[in-house]
């Protein structure tokens, strides 16, 4: 008896326990000819050569900088890049993320049957990092759409990609959580998961068990630069969203309202005299507003959009967002122990345009604000008020050249070389006029101080 026990322990356990695990083959034969690999070609400027003021050589000055730099190499050279995507129609359009095709050249798209086409960008979006891509090709294999709603927590996920450059590298993992907020991320609710996700596989699809695509695989959160458990998934009905905008208008709409808002506290929740921390509570709105005009107020704590549940701050700019400019919508707010409804039209989000570049290599477009590390946005007329000033374009987030520099999100800058800003799209004209390697002094508004930032002009 005691044998016999022991050999179903041994043997028949493990047996079962196998049997329940799912078999990937099948899925990846199928979908795995759809997964495209993407290299890209891009020309930056020798690191080196910003010590030297941009001059021309047959400056008399010119000899005298390049004597502290005797071999400072070429004024420009190519760095190359990898990443993946995959293919939504047969006749050739790819999804992929902005940051995979930003700024690129020149642009190669390997199918898994090894052929290789140049392909141009529809349009890109960094506020999702969702980016639409065409190669010249028919009779293309293509994915099937999820529903990523329908994911459950536990579920089993897979990935295929290009990690490291490796091309149709599968890995699996299950759904870790859904509706994940990143910072800086307002728009995108993650799919979290453990598939292991590398630099490489960035535009890769995360499909389900049945073999349709639920995310593309964007982020990762890492301490060393790989992989340690934590990748994110942009959940595949908002980059089908995005990707159908840039196919027919080449740009994004998306909604505003006109609030600042802010993240309800346990000390608030009981100073509102809310059940439980649920809502997005409003700071401030914008005077002539959507907001305004349908008698939103300060202190107003949003707890419904549209008939939707706005569970947390981070709910609120997804929703508006995501609703159409000019749609009467039903808000549902909480005001001194109460709850009322209003109806706000909600209206367009002027300060969002997609990247758009149909073009085939070439030199990239005109410098934007992400070329620099810097997102802006255009000052409210609350936020002119509340300032006290004019003009001024709004420091949304930071990162690269803007970050080296000292420039922090929340910074106003109000001048370039004493030259006056006044909206986002004359702070990229004004940029677009100094040449790389140049230095700018920055006038910056920092709380109720200004001071000025040194700031070389750089891609970010």
């Amino acid at each position: 008896m005691l044998k016999r026990l022991l050999y179903a322990l041994f043997f028949l356990v493990p047996v079962a326990v196998a049997a329940q695990l799912p078999d990937f083959t099948e899925l990846v034969e199928k979908q795995g000819p759809a997964v495209v690999n993407i290299s890209t070609t891009q020309s930056v400027r020798n690191p080196l050569l910003p010590q030297i003021p941009n001059l021309q050589e047959d400056d008399p000055f010119y000899e005298f900088f390049r004597r502290f730099i005797p071999n400072p190499g070429p004024r420009e050279f190519q760095t190359q890049s990898l990443g993946s995507g995959f293919i939504i129609s047969p006749d050739g359009y790819i999804l992929t993320n902005a940051h995979v095709v930003d700024a690129a050249d020149e642009i190669t798209v390997k199918l898994n049957d090894k052929r290789e086409f140049k392909a141009k960008v529809i349009g890109a979006d960094r506020r999702t990092d969702i980016a639409l891509i065409k190669i010249e090709a028919a009779g293309l294999p293509a994915v099937r759409f999820g529903d990523p709603g329908k994911l459950r927590v536990g579920e089993w996920v897979v990935a295929i990609g290009s990690p490291f450059g490796f091309e149709n590298s599968v890995t699996a993992g299950i759904v870790s959580a859904k509706g994940r907020s990143l910072p800086q991320e307002n728009y995108v609710p993650f799919i979290q998961t453990d598939v292991a996700v590398n630099p490489g596989n960035s535009g890769g699809p995360l499909f389900n068990l049945k073999g349709e695509v639920v995310g593309i695989n964007s982020q990762i959160y890492s301490r060393t630069g790989g992989f340690m458990g934590l990748s994110f998934a942009i959940p595949i009905d908002v980059a089908n969203d995005i990707a159908q905008q840039l196919r027919t208008t080449g740009k994004i709409t998306r909604g505003r309202i006109g609030v600042v808002i802010q993240p309800l506290t346990k000390e608030l929740v009981e100073s509102f005299g809310l059940a439980r921390a649920q809502g997005a509570l409003v700071n401030s709105v914008e005077k002539g507003g959507p907001a305004d005009k349908a008698g939103i107020e300060p202190g107003d704590v949003i707890l419904r959009f549209d008939g939707k549940v706005v569970n947390s701050s981070e709910d609120l700019p997804r929703l508006v967002g995501t609703t159409k400019p000019g749609s009467k919508v039903a808000v549902q707010v909480w005001r001194n122990k109460s709850s009322r409804e209003v109806q706000v039209v909600v209206a367009e989000m002027q300060d969002d345009r997609a990247t758009r570049q149909a073009r085939r290599g070439g030199k990239p477009p005109a410098a934007t604000p992400s070329q620099y590390g810097l997102t802006l946005s255009d000052l409210t007329d609350a936020q002119h008020s509340e300032l006290k000033v004019s003009g001024g374009v709004l420091v949304e987030n930071v990162q690269g050249a803007a970050t080296r520099a000292g420039i922090r999100r929340g910074d106003v800058i109000l001048a370039i070389n004493n030259q006056d800003v006044k909206s986002v799209e004359q702070f990229n004209q004004m940029m677009g006029q100094f040449d790389k390697g140049r230095i700018l002094a920055l006038l910056v508004r920092r709380g109720s101080n200004s001071l000025y930032i040194p700031f070389r002009v750089e891609t970010g």
